[in-house]
């Protein structure tokens, strides 16, 4: 594999390209369309395809003599748990929970909401959909009813799957009541709810409505794969609109399932019987991509953990993980490995155990600061991977690409776009910007497979946000540059860049240089109005654990590394000590509702927010201090 020749394939030849990654999976009807345009005009991959992603993920490989393989990993460090399924196993339970779903009315098109903790069930529930030809939605475990009956309306589901309680480190979350209420408030009720009874919180199932995951699955039919088209739903996975309500961003068969392969390959550098650890949830995208499809299309071995990076039970939980199971790559989000170094600031428990079959670490979701990459590699003395790709694109718009042979790594880029990716950076009315300039990162289509071709229910949501901007482009909302040699500097939402004096200004790249002071764990820069600039930037900072420093001595400290690395146009003065940084569950921090704190507007806590008390507390600081506007 050659990087170069492939980008440049993809990019000038896409369709031969794409052709020959299709060849890598099993098709009930070979593709002869390989793109066309929809009845929206917009462009899909393998139109008259016919396959099954669930027989790819599972059947597929029990047929090719790979049954007695290990296919998931089932750790769960909150209920002392430890469980493991082979394919020929996955494929019973799955077979059996899709005719669970059969014997209730679910058919092809139709749709199920999945609101579950990191159980192996939601993923049997997951590809039971993807068999029947089911459209499944999953809801991060722990939204609020409010937030769950939106998406119940919108989904329409005929069945929603749940269990009585999810756990969070030591803490029972019992999930029926949340379901319970969602369901009240929402108007596209469910027909059927299937119920997962966990000891640690059994719950009360309501007559006529609720049915026991396992009674029904001890009564159940095995059910067999259902032939479907490649541009036929696979899923859908709703994220945050700027509107505030949640956009479901529509994932397909065929496209999806080619890209996963492909991306295994060439992105992570994973064959069939590697042992592959996405440290997420379900409920993101990357659990959807790199817990469940990815891995287990590839016939991969995945590691399904119910548990957190530290305090599960301490900070040294994933090498404990990596070792016991032989992961040869780890993908985590920055602020896990943040996280790990607060609480062991010199990687002390990784010693502990054996880490020879690990060769790479990758890093997304967020902004990868240098502090947290420096320390990692320096610990861990493995490649650090920083990629960039989101919920819409379900893989990697740019990374570092292990499959085709590791780059050299640049500070704060995310190395070069992935084939099928023609990236480039457009000013605010659309013309390209030089090499080494910021401004728009946008993808000239059409757009790799595996990436939305519209939103759920609202196809001009779809063309006004990300198509419109720019004739001939997505836009992807983040702000960037690319530099002379290729490599994308990702420098955050564009919403992040502050216009300080006239100046444009990533508050990405101040938070890089404030996070590199030796007592920071973990900082946020935001953009706060001011009556002579503009806007200036405002630094909240979390220190590590045992260091002790006097307040207005760091802040010093901090605006000379900002004015010596940046310049004093950055007009950084103000750095705040705080407890706790507000997060969304999994683990980005919240910085539109600090700007709104910082600016006294009014803001909706977000439902996904992991510690909604830590507002409250960082209000009351920049009061005190006479920080809000």
């Amino acid at each position: 594999m050659n990087y170069l020749s492939d980008y440049q394939e993809a990019r000038d030849n896409p369709k031969a390209f794409w052709v020959a990654q299709a060849a890598n999976i099993h098709w009930f009807k070979k593709p002869e369309t390989v793109l066309s345009k929809d009845e929206n005009g917009i462009e899909r991959w393998f139109a008259d395809g016919e396959l099954n992603t669930a027989f790819l993920a599972l059947d597929y490989h029990v047929l090719n003599g790979r049954g007695d393989q290990t296919a998931l990993i089932y750790d769960s460090p909150v209920t002392s748990t430890k469980r493991s399924y082979s394919y020929s196993e996955l494929t019973e339970e799955v077979a059996h929970f899709a005719g669970v779903l059969k014997a209730n009315g679910v058919v092809k098109g139709d749709r199920v909401i999945i609101y579950m903790p990191m159980v192996p069930e939601a993923a049997i529930a997951m590809l039971a959909c993807a068999r029947l030809g089911a459209i499944h939605s999953v809801v991060f475990g722990g939204f609020a009813p409010h937030e769950l009956a939106v998406r119940i309306d919108d989904a329409a589901p005929k069945v929603l799957v749940t269990a009585s309680c999810g756990i969070e480190v030591d803490r029972v979350l019992p999930y029926k009541p949340i379901v319970d209420d969602a369901v009240a408030m929402s108007e596209a009720k469910p027909e059927v709810c299937i119920v997962l009874q966990r000891e640690q919180h059994p719950c009360e199932l309501i007559a006529g409505r609720d049915i026991d995951w396992c009674q029904a699955v001890s009564e159940a039919t095995p059910a067999d794969c259902v032939s479907m088209q490649a541009t036929d739903p696979l899923y859908i996975l709703y994220t945050s609109g700027t509107t505030g309500k949640p956009k479901g961003v529509v994932r397909d068969n065929g496209g999806h399932a080619v890209a996963m392969r492909y991306s295994m390959e060439s992105v992570y550098h994973i064959s069939p019987g590697d042992v592959f650890w996405a440290a997420s949830d379900v409920g993101w995208v990357v659990g959807h991509s790199y817990i469940v499809y990815a891995p287990l299309i590839t016939g991969c071995t995945t590691v399904f953990y119910e548990g957190k990076p530290v305090r599960t039970p301490d900070a040294g939980a994933f090498w404990r993980v990596c070792s016991e199971y032989g992961v040869k790559a780890i993908f985590a989000a920055p602020t896990a490995f943040r996280a790990v170094r607060k609480e062991d600031p010199d990687c002390r428990l990784a010693e502990h155990y054996d880490l020879s079959k690990l060769t790479t670490i990758f890093m997304a979701g967020e902004r990868l600061d240098p502090p947290t990459y420096e320390w990692v590699v320096h610990h861990l003395k493995r490649p650090v991977v920083d990629h960039w790709w989101q919920t819409e694109t379900g893989w990697a718009i740019a990374a570092n690409h292990v499959g085709y042979g590791l780059m050299e790594t640049r500070p704060g880029s995310v190395t070069r776009p992935s084939p099928g990716y023609n990236v480039e950076i457009l000013d605010d009315h659309g013309e390209l910007m030089p090499a080494g300039e910021q401004g728009n990162i946008a993808i000239k289509l059409p757009l790799p497979p595996g990436c939305l071709p519209t939103i759920w229910n609202n196809h001009e949501r779809f063309e006004t946000g990300y198509l419109n901007s720019f004739s001939g482009y997505y836009v992807s909302g983040d702000g960037g540059l690319i530099d002379k040699d290729g490599y994308l500097f990702v420098q955050g939402r564009t919403d992040d860049i502050i216009n300080v004096a006239g100046h444009r200004l990533s508050t990405g790249e101040m938070e890089e240089v404030v996070a590199g002071h030796e007592a920071i764990a973990e900082c946020a820069v935001i953009g706060r109005a001011s009556e002579l600039k503009g806007e200036e930037p405002l630094g909240l900072v979390l220190l590590k654990d045992g260091v002790t420093i006097e307040e207005a001595a760091l802040e010093s400290e901090l605006v000379e590394r900002v004015r010596e690395q940046i310049g004093a146009v950055a007009c950084f003065r103000h750095a705040v000590v705080v407890q706790r940084l507000p997060k969304t569950r999994s683990g980005k921090i919240l910085r539109k509702v600090l700007r709104s704190i910082a600016n006294s507007e009014e803001y909706q806590t977000p439902s996904t927010i992991d510690d909604p008390a830590c507002l409250d507390e960082i209000e009351a600081c920049l009061s005190k201090k006479g920080l809000r506007k």
